[in-house]
This record gives structure tokens, C-alpha cells and sequence, in this order.
């Protein structure tokens, strides 16, 4: 899979993005991780990428024409154009799963300032958010989606299966977990996780996590 970020900070998403179990996607072939600086576009040699708002308000607007143009510059026909925008659709495990799934080249614009010019939405796809808040700028959702998409990809963990059991997934909360050492402050471990009884031990999990259609609880 490919994953292109268009952000006007580059260097602080390779920063995220090349380091631990993503990093290590890329270095085996997983994914490939792009970056394309916007203000490579700018429209003078001052690098202006945004301008103010027309019909007033606060804060500075992305240019369509410059972020149309670095879209431009890396989209292709098996492209699927996501915007990060604080009132988006919410980002969930169940579109991560799609998106590894069915997503050959992902594409993500990094909103900023107050926003992009809202002409930008002839050419994208899906505006998406990870919350009800708002951030200064788009980096840190984009690393959000690409970081949850490639744990996804087969081949990113040695071992198969590591995402299918997990919070969001199977369940809206995984079973608690235990390793050593086997006693802590008076505290133990559940004697059936030391049974080495495996049906005991998955009925236990069943039973401490929370089914996907359910409210989510603390498990006890």
C-alpha cells in the first residue's frame, strides 16, 4: 500500500512516522510513507500557501489552487483523497479496516490555519476526523490514520493474527492482561490464565471483554 501526506510540515511527520513499527512497515516493503511539502506550490517565492478569508473572520485560509496543485502532483486513478477537517466524518477502527482493506494509494491533505478554501471538496474524496476537538493543524490526525492503516497490512507484525482479537476489532475492549512477574503487591494473576487450559482460558476472555454491539464497561 502507499500512503502520501500532503502537509506543510514534512519533517515532523517523518518524525512520527519513521520511527518504532511503522517505520520498520516501511523498511520491509509493507507500505510507503510519501510526503509532499505544499508550500513546494506556493504562489510567489514568499512561499504564501494560504490568505485571508473572504467576507471576514479570523485566522488565514489553505489556497485551493495550491493544494489542488500538490494533489495534483501525486494523484493518480487508484488514489482515494482524504482531507483532515475537525468537522468530519469520525475516524474509526471499522475505516482503518477499510482502508487497508480496499486502499491501494491513500492520500492525505493536512488542514491548517482555519481550514482549507471549501472548493477543495471537488477534488477529495472523504473529510476526516479523529474527534470532537480541534488541533492547530492536520499532522497529527494524518499520522493518526496512517499509523492505525498500516498495523493493519499484512506483513507489518511477524506474527499473523496480532490485530484481529483486539480492542475494536473482536471487541470494543480486549480482556485485561497479565505477565510477569507472577505476583505484584499482593496482586496476582487469575489462576486460569496459569491453567494452560485453552478453552478455560478463551471462555475467560469472552467473558472479561466487551462484544463490539455493546456498550463498553470496565471489564472485572
Amino acid at each position: 500500500m502507499r500512503i502520501t501526506i500532503l502537509t506543510l510540515f514534512p519533517t515532523m511527520m517523518k518524525q512520527v512516522l519513521e520511527t518504532s513499527i511503522i517505520g520498520k512497515a516501511q523498511k520491509k516493503g509493507t507500505v510507503q510513507i510519501d510526503y509532499v511539502d505544499i508550500r513546494d506550490f506556493a504562489v510567489d517565492t514568499y512561499g504564501s500557501v494560504d490568505d485571508r478569508p473572504y467576507g471576514g473572520g479570523a485566522g488565514m485560509i489553505l489556497r485551493v489552487d495550491v493544494v489542488h496543485k500538490a494533489l495534483q502532483s501525486v494523484m493518480t486513478d487508484e488514489s482515494y483523497v482524504v482531507l483532515t477537517a475537525a468537522g468530519g466524518t469520525l475516524f474509526t477502527q471499522k475505516k482503518a479496516r477499510d482502508y487497508a482493506d480496499t486502499k491501494k494509494h491513500l492520500i492525505i491533505i493536512c488542514g491548517h490555519y482555519e481550514g482549507v478554501d471549501a472548493r477543495i471538496k471537488k477534488y477529495i474524496h472523504e473529510e476526516i476526523s479523529i474527534g470532537e476537538y480541534v488541533l492547530t493543524g492536520g499532522e497529527l490526525p494524518a499520522a493518526i490514520i496512517a499509523d492505525a492503516v498500516t498495523r493493519l497490512l499484512p506483513g507489518t507484525f511477524a506474527k499473523e493474527g496480532v490485530t484481529e482479537n483486539e480492542t475494536y476489532s473482536k471487541y470494543a475492549k480486549e480482556p485485561p492482561a497479565y505477565t510477569r512477574p507472577q505476583e505484584y503487591e499482593g496482586q496476582g494473576v487469575p489462576e486460569v490464565l496459569l491453567s494452560g487450559d485453552h478453552k478455560k482460558i478463551n471462555e475467560w476472555k469472552e467473558q472479561h471483554a466487551t462484544n463490539p454491539r455493546s456498550p463498553v464497561i470496565d471489564a472485572k
